[in-house]
């Protein structure tokens, strides 16, 4: 999946996605953006700007493309798409926590364990609990976990 980059002064264009490279990344890329567009408002709100102007199939493989630059950011820079909603991420964690287990989680607590995630991805500073299927579940304050965790040496 090739994407260019055109740059002249203040102006920065990419390119379109073309069909060289992996066709079954560019297949898998499309499926998510399509579950994006259904589940989460900002995809929905992009695609339905994008499909005034041009097919569903061509809007789909333009949400597919910015899909790919925040995954490319998220995993270069190492934070989490401002767009994430910090309660699914905080319950995607605790989902983890809870099939690590006890061992899996070393000392932490199940939302110790959720509170050092949403520290790691710098978002969730004011979530205290989660609440999911009708049950309300605590989330560590960040400085129970901030307190386990030796600061990162900074060379």
């Amino acid at each position: 999946m090739l994407i260019t980059s055109h740059d002249s002064g203040m102006t920065h264009r990419t390119g379109r996605i073309t069909k060289q490279g992996r066709k079954d990344l560019r297949w898998v890329l499309v499926q998510a953006a399509w579950i994006a567009v259904n589940t989460h408002p900002h995809w929905k709100a992009q695609f339905q700007r994008l499909a005034r102007h041009k097919p569903n199939n061509k809007a789909i493989v333009a949400i597919a493309r910015k899909l790919l630059v925040v995954v490319w950011h998220v995993l270069s820079e190492a934070v989490a798409d401002r767009n994430a909603d910090e309660d699914m991420v905080a319950f995607k964690l605790m989902m983890w926590a809870w099939q690590l287990g006890k061992q899996g989680r070393g000392s932490l607590t199940t939302p110790q364990f959720v509170r050092a995630g949403l520290v790691c991805l710098q978002m969730g500073k004011d979530l205290t609990h989660i609440i999911h299927g009708g049950q309300v579940r605590p989330i560590a304050p960040p400085e129970d976990v901030l307190a386990r965790q030796p600061e990162p040496d900074p060379s």
